[in-house]
């Protein structure tokens, strides 16, 4: 099957490329750049876009069955927004792989981005927003609402293991969610790119509270474990000041502020990768 893999060289993307190629699939891999020294050189074909210039995504989708998209912007940003890449740029492509006939069209979203109160985070909003354009489209459409990844918790967490401190949120240490493995989810996507009509709340295996995985963290890295709280309202005032909206940080506050304090939790569980041997690996050094 001939596919089109946007966002092919970010984490996410290159799991699914690895499975698409295994799988003995013809792949377009696009996205800004390409990794160098992949390892699966000669086995896709790579096309360089900016998906918020349409121009860059002329004749991309001819001769394409399906498109996977895991475009989107998961760092700060003083150019863009989350309206310009998760939506403008992700409609770009639908309108493109439409004008080309494509038969359906792969959305990687987030968990709860319909939830009342997610309106009031970009990074959920634009989400819900695309969401609609492709439900509401005459094209077959498969959405994937990942709960969040192994890698983010561990990378997210380590600064604060490094110090020694944990700070969550008060109230709401007992707010859970069940994480899944990038290699995992990338299965569980090529599995189901071809279904029709479809959305996955897609998490992995075993549900932790933060707490539960804050502690795992300060174990694993060899160290006493020491939670503090950190009030909720503290997050609406940092994502206000003036240097954090100048810096482009403020939608990454307001999306870790909703993270925290909401229940992530899938119900199409995939994988066997376990996040509290991963969590043991990463904070012991084999990873």
């Amino acid at each position: 099957m001939r596919v089109l893999l946007a966002g092919a060289f970010g984490n996410l993307g290159f799991e699914i490329l690895k499975v698409l190629v295994e799988s003995g699939h013809e792949v377009i891999a696009a996205d800004l750049k390409e990794r160098e020294n992949n390892g699966l050189e000669g086995k896709y074909t790579f096309r360089k876009i900016d998906a918020t210039n349409p121009d860059t995504l002329k004749g991309l989708c001819d001769g394409i069955e399906v498109v996977i998209t895991t475009m989107g912007l998961t760092t700060a940003s003083t150019k863009f927004t989350s309206y310009d890449i998760d939506y403008q740029g992700n409609l770009n492509l639908y309108k493109e792989a439409a004008a080309a006939g494509v038969k359906t069209f792969n959305y990687i979203s987030v968990i709860a981005c319909k939830e009342p109160g997610a309106e009031k985070v970009p990074m959920l909003h634009a989400k819900a927003m695309m969401e609609d354009e492709i439900t509401k489209g005459d094209m077959n459409w498969v959405i994937y609402r990942p709960t969040g990844y192994f890698y983010d918790i561990a990378k997210v967490f380590k600064p604060y293991v490094d110090k020694g401190e944990m700070q969550l949120l008060k109230g709401y240490h007992g707010v859970k969610a069940n994480v899944v493995d990038c290699p995992d989810f990338a299965a569980f996507i090529v599995d189901h790119m071809n279904d029709e009509k479809k959305t996955y709340e897609v998490g992995g295996k075993e549900t932790y509270t933060y707490e539960e995985m804050a502690k795992m963290c300060f174990r694993a890295a060899g160290k006493p474990v020491i939670i503090k709280d950190s009030p909720i309202w503290m997050f609406s005032i940092l994502a206000n000041l003036p240097k954090i909206k100048k810096s482009g940080r403020k939608d990454i506050i307001l999306f870790s502020k909703w993270t925290l304090s909401h229940d992530l939790v899938g119900k199409d569980e995939t994988g066997d990768a376990s996040f509290a041997e991963y969590i043991k690996e990463y904070f012991g050094g084999k990873k």
